[in-house]
């Protein structure tokens, strides 16, 4: 297997990670809470993470305070998937940030169902962000961080 061809796969995968919408609230108006903004559907509009977080807001909502710390997190993921392309990517790191940025994901998506109080049985909450930095964890960077000695002890 080619290396730059493994590097560009990561890369692509981790890119997809940040196409998607980390959080679906599927409550009253569909939003989308993706890393670089919320995109609400009813009626159409785009509010980006500074707006939100500097202009609109005078202090993050509880249920949203992970929300930049896994923007900071997958940017990091993201830097050291680049990194790949030129051999310097250690797999440990860009899976570990990868790995929290999906915790980050989770209690987002968390804040969000507790906020509503609705019945699990209802699924107003789509967690996207979270199942996806795991499944790139697990797919792509385990198996290279085990062989760099991460893995359980034999």
């Amino acid at each position: 297997m080619n290396h730059d061809s493994a590097a560009r796969r990561r890369l692509l995968a981790v890119l997809a990670v940040g196409a998607l919408p980390w959080t679906v609230l599927l409550v009253g108006q569909t939003t989308f809470v993706f890393s670089f903004g919320l995109v609400s559907l009813d009626p159409f509009h785009l509010t980006n993470v500074y707006e939100f977080l500097f202009v609109y807001t005078d202090a993050l909502p509880r249920r949203l305070q992970a929300w930049p710390a896994g923007i900071l997190l997958y940017a990091g993921a993201l830097t050291s998937a680049v990194a790949g392309l030129w051999d310097f990517e250690d797999p440990r790191l860009t899976g570990g940030l990868l790995a929290f940025a999906g915790v980050a994901h989770a209690q987002v998506s968390y804040g969000l169902f507790r906020a509503y109080g609705l019945p699990l049985s209802e699924l107003p909450v789509l967690p996207l962000g979270a199942i996806a930095s795991w499944a790139v964890v697990w797919w792509y960077y385990w198996p290279l961080a085990r062989r760099k000695g991460l893995g359980p002890l034999d």
